[in-house]
């Protein structure tokens, strides 16, 4: 986003009587949707979600709980590739500013750096809600048989959220100090990798103190395994709540600790 400097006393945001987050989202929203990036990135994920719902609705000997199992796959993998668009847009923010050399003067306009963070921050979580969308009608056509359509959708969409702005605060964070797009980006899926490393993990590598201590604070490990419990085991969210604790927790804090940090933000990144 470019942002020519102007006085505070007659900049952009005090003719347009709004608070300045609010400018600045509307600007990256524009200049995410309207420049195509955003859609290429959804093209790549509805490709991804029709290969998933191929290959799970042309298995004519599903049984009930297996049919069951292909809807928790198919939103897991839509909420899993979902959320890493906002990662990628988020840790762009500030790194692809910088090489594209348009964070000084987007650093000289009137508008504070936490303004900044959190209107980029909702123009990357605008990705997420698209992505949603477009998952609806793979839902919907998997799961009309079994009776889990409105199950999967709502808490998808639950779920879906807390991962995202889990996500979104995330590539913030690393955007902020990182001193090249490259590195951002880097450092932004390697630790997305990191994230879901856990739920690879065998059964028995799970048990223990440790164990649970680790499925539950993971934001990804506990927010698939409770839509796993809620779609093939049809457990409801006051049995199986508990689950999304962890990952609401680590969401508030990430999104503060990102918006903390983005006061500090620098034209070189780490200086």
């Amino acid at each position: 986003m470019t942002v020519e400097a102007e006085p505070a006393t007659a900049g952009p945001v005090a003719r347009a009587g709004r608070p300045s987050w609010l400018v600045v989202a509307d600007r990256e929203i524009r200049d995410l949707w309207l420049g195509g990036r955003a859609l290429i990135l959804l093209f790549a994920y509805s490709v991804v979600l029709s290969v998933t719902t191929y290959l799970t609705a042309t298995n004519e000997a599903l049984n009930f709980l297996e049919q069951r199992e292909s809807v928790a796959l198919t939103l897991q993998v839509a909420v899993a590739i979902g959320v890493l668009l906002t990662l990628l847009a988020a840790a762009d923010a500030f790194s692809g500013e910088r090489e594209r050399g348009t964070l000084e003067s987007l650093l000289l306009a009137p508008i504070s750096r936490r303004s900044l963070a959190l209107g980029k921050g909702i123009a990357a979580l605008s990705l997420w809600f698209a992505a949603f969308v477009i998952s609806v009608p793979y839902l919907w056509y998997l799961g009309r048989g079994v009776g889990v359509v409105r199950t999967s959708l709502l808490n998808g969409l639950l779920v879906g959220s807390l991962l995202a702005l889990t996500m979104v605060a995330l590539g913030l964070l690393i955007s902020t100090f990182a001193g090249s797009n490259r590195i951002s980006l880097s450092v932004s899926v390697f630790t997305l990798l990191a994230l879901f490393a856990p739920t690879q993990m065998p059964s028995s590598a799970q048990r223990g103190w440790f164990g649970d201590l680790l499925q539950r604070t993971d934001p990804f490990t506990a927010g698939l395994r409770y839509l796993g419990k809620v779609i093939i085991n049809a457990r409801t969210f006051a049995q199986e709540g508990h689950w999304l604790l962890g990952p609401a927790i680590v969401a508030g804090v990430l999104l503060v600790l990102a918006i903390a940090v983005a006061g500090r933000l620098r034209l070189g990144g780490r200086e």
